[in-house]
C-alpha cells in the first residue's frame, strides 16, 4: 500500500467510494437506455390507441353517430378480435367508405381467416361499382379455400366481360369448378338455385329452367326459387308464363313481402309503373323496416314524378336507419332537384359528422 492512499482520512474513503458508486450507476443507465433504444428500433410500432368498446363502436356505426367511421376505424386496428367480431364490423363498414375503408378492406381480403375473406367480399359487393370490384376480387378466385372461390364467383357473377377485364377467363373457370361440385352433392332447392343461375351465365337456359324445376319439387314452399323461374321465364321473353307463374305464387304466398316487391319490379319492368306502385307499397307495409323495398319504392315515386312522397320514404329510411348512406346520397340529390338546398346542407353536414372522408365529401356533390 502507497504512503498517500495510507493517509487517507476515513471521511475521503467514504467520498471516493459515493463517486464511484454515481459513475457506475450512471454507466449502468446509460447501457439500459442504449438497450431500450436499439430495442425500440427494432420492436412493432405500438397499436393505436382504441378509446371505445367493441360494442359501442359497433352501435355507434349502426346508429350513424357523430365520429362513427373513426371509432369503427379504430375497431380494425384490434388483434384480439374473434372472426365473427371482425365480420361484424366489416359489415357496418359498407356505409363508411373511404379511403382507409379501402385500405381496411384490401387487408382483410387476405386476412388467413376465410370468413373473414368472405364477409370482406359481400362488403366491397355492397359498397363499391360494379367496374371496381373485379380488382379486388378477382385474385380470390384462386383462393385455397372453396368456400371463398365460390364466394367470389358469386359475387363476379353476372358482371359484363369489360367490368372482369383480366379476370374473365378465371370466372369462367372458377364457375366451372363450382358447377362440378354442386352437380357431385346430393340435390336441394338451394344447390339447383345456384346451378340455376351458372347455367344462365354459361348460356344454357334449358338447363337452368331444369334445375329450379327440380329444386321446386325438392322445396315447394322456398320463394326465392319459383322467383328464379319468374325471372328466367322474362329473360327467355315468356312475358305472360312469367305473369301467370307469379300470380300463382301471390295466390300461394299473400302476405309475402318479397313477392310483392317481385310484382312491382316487374310490372316497372313491364312499363305499368302506377300499378307498380301498389305492389311496392304492399311490400313496403307488409314489411316496413326493408329499407331496401322503401328505397325501391322512394325511386318509383321519383319516376313518376311524385317527388315529394318519394322523399317522404327516404326521410323514414333515415329516421330508422341514419347510418344508411346509400338512402342519404338519394335524398340529397332530391332535395337538390326540388331546390330545398338547406336540407341539403344539414344532410351533408350529417355526413360529415359520421364520416368527414366520405368520397361524397370530398368529390363535393
Amino acid at each position: 500500500m502507497s504512503k498517500a492512499s495510507s493517509q487517507r482520512t476515513p471521511a475521503q474513503l467514504r467520498t471516493r467510494r459515493r463517486v464511484q458508486a454515481a459513475i457506475a450507476l450512471a454507466v449502468l443507465l446509460l447501457l439500459i437506455g442504449a438497450a431500450l433504444l436499439v430495442r425500440s428500433w427494432h420492436a412493432p410500432p405500438a397499436a393505436p390507441v382504441v378509446n371505445h368498446s367493441y360494442a359501442e363502436a359497433l352501435e355507434q356505426a349502426h346508429a350513424g353517430k357523430p365520429g362513427a367511421a373513426r371509432v369503427l376505424y379504430q375497431q380494425f386496428s384490434r388483434t384480439d378480435l374473434s372472426d365473427i367480431r371482425r365480420a361484424g364490423l366489416l359489415v357496418e363498414l359498407v356505409n363508411y367508405p373511404s379511403t382507409q375503408a379501402l385500405k381496411i378492406l384490401r387487408a382483410d381480403l387476405k386476412s388467413p381467416a376465410p370468413l373473414i375473406r368472405q364477409t370482406a367480399i359481400e362488403t366491397v359487393v355492397s359498397m363499391l361499382p360494379e367496374a371496381q370490384r373485379s380488382l379486388l376480387i378477382g385474385p380470390l378466385l384462386d383462393d385455397p379455400d372453396q368456400g371463398v372461390r365460390f364466394t367470389a364467383v358469386r359475387a363476379l357473377l353476372g358482371l359484363t366481360p369489360d367490368d372482369l377485364g383480366l379476370y374473365y377467363g378465371a370466372v369462367q373457370e372458377a364457375a366451372e369448378e363450382y358447377e362440378r361440385v354442386l352437380t357431385s352433392q346430393p340435390p336441394s332447392g338451394q344447390s339447383q338455385l345456384q346451378l340455376s343461375r351458372l347455367y344462365v351465365n354459361n348460356g344454357q337456359p334449358d338447363k337452368a329452367f331444369s334445375a329450379l324445376e327440380l329444386g321446386q319439387k325438392l322445396e315447394p314452399n322456398t320463394i326465392q326459387i319459383g322467383l328464379a323461374q319468374v325471372q328466367l321465364l322474362d329473360q327467355q321473353g315468356q312475358a305472360d308464363r312469367s305473369r301467370q307463374l307469379l300470380a300463382r305464387l301471390l295466390d300461394k304466398h299473400p302476405q309475402s313481402s318479397l313477392l310483392q316487391h317481385a310484382l312491382g319490379q316487374w310490372l316497372l319492368h313491364h312499363q305499368q309503373s302506377e300499378y307498380a306502385l301498389l305492389a311496392l307499397t304492399k311490400a313496403v307495409e307488409l314489411e316496413p323496416e326493408n329499407a331496401g323495398y322503401r328505397y325501391d319504392l322512394a325511386v318509383a315515386l321519383h319516376d313518376l314524378q311524385q317527388l315529394e312522397p318519394a322523399q317522404r320514404q327516404l326521410e323514414d329510411i333515415l329516421q330508422r336507419q341514419p347510418a344508411n348512406r346509400r338512402a342519404r346520397i338519394l335524398l340529397i340529390h332530391y332535395w337538390k332537384e326540388n331546390g330545398q338546398l338547406q336540407k341539403v346542407q344539414v344532410l351533408l353536414a350529417e355526413l360529415e359528422q359520421q364520416n368527414p372522408d366520405d368520397p361524397v365529401l370530398q368529390q363535393g356533390l
